[in-house]
């Protein structure tokens, strides 16, 4: 039995049934026969939706008490109101669930990780993949931070620092499209700006904004992958980048820099050149460094190896990914675009052929495909 999801779902179940009329101490009772009944019957039949179970038996039991009390008797017209079978309506306690499970007694990597797979709805590979481990080194990770919290009370939130790396995760999955969640996280990072006055949060918030304003137009209409330099940059979201920007800047005004701050201000001047040949990769460059600064992450290291490239000239992008671990993800892909920039077709050919054995999702895939068989063609044509 997986406590740890019943816990988290409470406050979720609990809200439903006050939303649909029922008084606060009712609710309650129903609630907890609705977990009485989950321990008894969940291990030998797993509902495929727990959340939707839990409040189809939760607003039973509570319908059961009410026909029972004469004194609510005309209550009874709500008998045929109960929730339809399937997956229960989003509520606006989720961002409390978060802190929840950013519980004190886990470690901050842990704690991510267990509020990615039990409210963020990503996949144990799909958290894998974002901390860059195997999936049963994760699946560890996670069972370990399940029995962690097995024991405790679930009254202490966690850190706004364990919060901020959730949505930061969350988002980033929705916004490569494997689970459509970036609307959901920008919502969420909403509600902790206007009640949190945290730098790094209205620095996630702008960062966020401007990412998703570029969305529209990261793909063509067959759904296949658009770069950024050949985007239509008129399709992006000029609200959304002004928005962004205007948050960004304030947060830097307060004098307390911190990575997503850092990665905002990337996304800033991505979002400002009003043509990829007019991109300020110098300025990129410095707030690649900044942000290497702050979180040593090869990730970072292997995207700053990409802007020095465009600063400096392909020479230099290939000196600073040479001091590069080459297994890390989309390490191929980088050297592909950097030798193609350098003039080496053949061999930026043959990387992005190899690049696209390793990709992580079948869009990505058919992107370097297309680039290896480009080059090829390129090649082909030259002799």
């Amino acid at each position: 039995m997986d406590d740890v999801l019943l816990r988290s779902l409470t406050p979720s179940v609990l809200g439903v049934l006050v939303r649909r009329g029922a008084d606060f101490a009712a609710a309650e009772d129903a609630v907890q026969d609705a977990l009485v009944e989950a321990v008894r019957v969940w291990p030998a039949d797993p509902p495929r939706d727990p959340k939707g179970w839990l409040v189809t038996v939760a607003w039973r039991r509570f319908l059961d008490a009410t026909r029972s009390d004469a004194a609510r008797r005309r209550r009874e017209d709500l008998v045929e109101d109960e929730p339809a079978p399937g997956p229960a309506p989003t509520v606006d306690d989720t961002l409390q669930l978060y802190f929840l499970c950013a519980h004190p007694s886990l470690t901050p990597s842990s704690a991510v990780a267990l509020t990615l797979r039990a409210v963020g709805g990503l996949t144990t590979r799909q958290i894998a993949q974002a901390y860059l481990v195997p999936e049963a080194t994760m699946a560890q990770r996670i069972s370990r931070a399940k029995r962690t919290v097995s024991g405790v009370r679930l009254d202490k939130t966690g850190d706004v620092a364990t919060v901020l790396r959730v949505l930061y995760l969350v988002f980033n999955e929705g916004y490569s499209g494997d689970v459509d969640l970036a609307a959901e996280a920008i919502r969420l990072t909403r509600q902790l700006s206007a009640a949190i006055d945290h730098p790094e949060v209205a620095g996630l918030l702008a960062l966020m904004l401007l990412h998703h304003a570029r969305r529209g137009a990261r793909t063509a209409p067959d759904g296949s992958l658009v770069p950024l330099a050949a985007q239509d940059r008129g399709r992006w979201d000029t609200k959304a980048i002004a928005e962004g920007i205007g948050i960004l800047y304030a947060a830097l005004a307060r004098d307390r820099l911190g990575e997503f701050q850092a990665q905002a201000a990337i996304a800033a001047l991505h979002a400002d050149a009003p043509a990829a040949d007019e991109t300020d990769w110098v300025q990129i460059v410095e707030w690649y460094d900044e942000l290497a600064r702050l979180t040593d992450s090869p990730i970072v290291r292997l995207n700053r190896a990409v802007a020095v490239g465009e600063a400096d000239g392909p020479r230099a992008g290939l000196s600073a990914l040479a001091a590069l671990d080459d297994s890390l993800p989309r390490y191929t892909a980088v050297a592909a675009y950097l030798h193609e920039r350098d003039g080496d077709l053949a061999k930026a050919a043959r990387l992005y052929a190899e690049a696209a054995r390793k990709a992580p999702d079948l869009a990505e895939r058919d992107h370097l495909t297309r680039q290896a068989a480009r080059l090829n063609s390129l090649g082909r044509q030259s002799r």
